[in-house]
């Protein structure tokens, strides 16, 4: 299959290695020429390293052009944070075309936003958006030439905007991800995304020792049970709003990612412990610019809050949260932050939205 891979961070490289391995034709974008220059005079070389070793992979084309990369491409994968989402779909809008299929894991409700932004750049093409409950790899880059993956995704719940395509989608993301379940529409697979849930308590309750040590693991002696036990009636307030909207089981509650007797997880069983093994999120962190804050908080979190309050679903925990990402970074997220407010549907009834998440706009 014809894919296109945007972006150049740890969950965009792993992508386009592991797709290239799977037999993919697959051209590789980001915009930063430089680093795509410096890759194409390693002959597109990248190295994989997983359980099974390490060996090279060749990526088939490398770009800085977005044309390049998108034309033909049947799957376009966008595995970006949520901040980039605006700026590339603006770069997008001009060159897609029917019944392509654009892939975000995950997306706080992108696929929306995104969709939106190419119709009002004047493309009427058909294309169908997904997003994903989580990256489809727990991945870090070491250096600038290998991609560890820690562990793919067993199981990727993802909505598809406009849901009446959600046949074509699926089809075209089960030749490349065949761990995709379906998961609804685009606002049910927003509400499937683990980072505004796992990230946020982890990132302001670990705000102390962020500052205090050079490098910290949030993961592992960041994660201890007070701040599973928020992380746990966080995840019950995302369930409810997911209920108070009708979308059904299974919900993918995040008690599951830590208990490896239960239903298996996004990552699998034992995956938060492979994670913690690995060492590679033991780093350096800049807490009021890490993308845990920046886009999990300000962007995911304040999008949950927001469908609560529009759902009228009580929200405690979401909301203390998002109060105390505010604080920490000066801010007011409830109001700068990605809300049903801001993308102007806050004002739209139930039917009205569930309309415009079925058949677009």
């Amino acid at each position: 299959m014809q894919i296109a891979v945007l972006g150049g961070g740890n969950g965009s490289t792993a992508a386009a290695v592991d797709l290239t391995e799977q037999g993919h034709h697959v051209r590789f974008w980001r915009r930063n020429a430089q680093a795509q220059e410096a890759l194409r005079a390693r002959d597109n070389m990248l190295t994989l390293k997983d359980a099974k070793g390490e060996r090279p992979i060749r990526i088939g084309v490398v770009t800085s052009d977005i044309a390049e990369a998108l034309q033909g491409a049947d799957l376009i994968v966008c595995p970006t944070p949520a901040t980039a989402q605006e700026d590339i779909a603006r770069a997008m809008a001009p060159y897609l075309s029917d019944g392509q299929v654009v892939f975000l894991p995950p997306g706080s409700f992108g696929s929306w936003i995104m969709a939106d932004i190419v119709r009002r750049a004047g493309n009427p093409a058909d294309v169908s958006w997904a997003e994903a409950g989580t990256l489809p790899y727990l991945t870090r880059m070491h250096g600038v030439d290998t991609v560890a993956i820690t562990t793919r995704a067993t199981r990727l719940p993802t909505g598809v905007y406009p849901y009446r395509n959600a046949d074509h989608a699926h089809a075209v993301l089960a030749s490349a991800y065949p761990s995709v379940e379906r998961a609804d529409d685009a606002l049910s697979g927003a509400l499937m995304n683990a980072g505004p849930i796992i990230h946020p308590p982890l990132i302001t309750m670990n705000a102390g020792p962020i500052e205090h040590f050079d490098h910290w693991d949030i993961h592992n002696e960041g994660t201890q049970p007070a701040i599973r036990r928020v992380t746990t009636r966080l995840d019950q307030e995302r369930i409810a709003v997911r209920e108070a909207l009708g979308y059904g089981a299974p919900h993918f509650p995040l008690a599951d990612h830590y208990d490896n007797d239960a239903e298996e997880w996004m990552y699998g069983n034992a995956a938060h412990e492979k994670l913690t093994d690995s060492g590679d999120w033991r780093e350096y962190l800049v807490l009021t610019e890490h993308r845990y804050m920046r886009e999990d908080v300000a962007m995911g979190l304040a999008f949950l809050v927001s469908v609560a309050d529009w759902a009228g679903v009580a929200a405690p925990t979401a909301t203390g949260i998002l109060a105390m990402g505010s604080a920490i970074c000066d801010d007011d997220f409830r109001q700068s932050g990605r809300t049903l407010e801001s993308l102007g549907l806050s004002g739209m009834s139930r039917f009205e939205l569930q309309t415009m998440l079925r058949d677009g706009l």
